[in-house]
């Protein structure tokens, strides 16, 4: 087992992301005794694992207790860690919203179709569904169209954009972008998603209701 250990840290160090179709990442998952001396021997070194059902890969990431001693030298750290200006972490989380959202409504919704089909007593072990079946792209022309000129222009989106291209978190291919393997695993979803659909996303589900044909009529009095 050590030399499967050793090579599933040095791959994840070099590597930056495994498939968590890999052999050796799916043991990691999947062999508790496995996982349990990973996580032993990579919180010797301040790191942790980074995963979910939901991702197609796998990562490692500083324990937080190590952020402020390995990034704290100045400020920004508090803000990013990948030295990202604030119209590149803006990009990025307009990215995570449009792609992991909706991306996780439809494995949300179809685990739960699969769970009220369940035949198999075995079924509830399946994995969860990944890949291009359940993510989609965005237009790069589309999303500019929208938010570029607030993100400071053709200029910078290009530059951060391919920022955010290098890091992992995006995909730029026949100017669609679509989910890079660092997307889904960087940001939590459980903290981000609430935020993002309790905040910002129901002001403009709410400006829109205001707008509706019954709304209207109601605010001019029915002319």
């Amino acid at each position: 087992m050590d030399i499967e250990l050793k090579t599933l840290t040095a791959r994840l160090l070099a590597h930056r992301v495994v498939s968590r179709s890999d052999p050796l990442a799916r043991r990691a998952l999947l062999d508790d005794i496995f996982r349990n001396e990973l996580d032993r021997r990579l919180a010797e070194v301040g790191l942790r694992l980074v995963e979910n059902p939901y991702a197609e890969h796998i990562a490692v990431a500083l324990l937080p207790p190590m952020m402020e001693p390995v990034f704290g030298a100045d400020d920004s750290w508090i803000n990013n860690n990948l030295g990202l200006p604030r119209d590149g972490v803006a990009l990025l989380v307009i990215l995570w919203a449009q792609i992991i959202l909706p991306k996780r409504e439809r494995q949300i919704s179809r685990v739960e179709a699969g769970r009220e089909n369940q035949s198999d007593m075995f079924g509830a072990q399946k994995p969860v569904e990944t890949g291009e079946s359940v993510s989609t792209g965005v237009s790069e022309d589309a999303l500019y169209a929208d938010f570029g000129k607030a993100l400071g222009g053709r200029t910078r989106f290009n530059a951060n954009l391919g920022r955010l291209a290098n890091l992992g978190f995006v995909v730029r291919r026949n100017r669609m972008l679509q989910e890079g393997p660092m997307l889904d695993l960087m940001i939590d979803y459980s903290q981000m998603a609430p935020r993002i659909i309790e905040g910002a996303l129901s002001d403009v589900l709410s400006r829109r209701q205001a707008l509706t044909p019954d709304a209207a009529s109601d605010a001019t009095g029915g002319r």
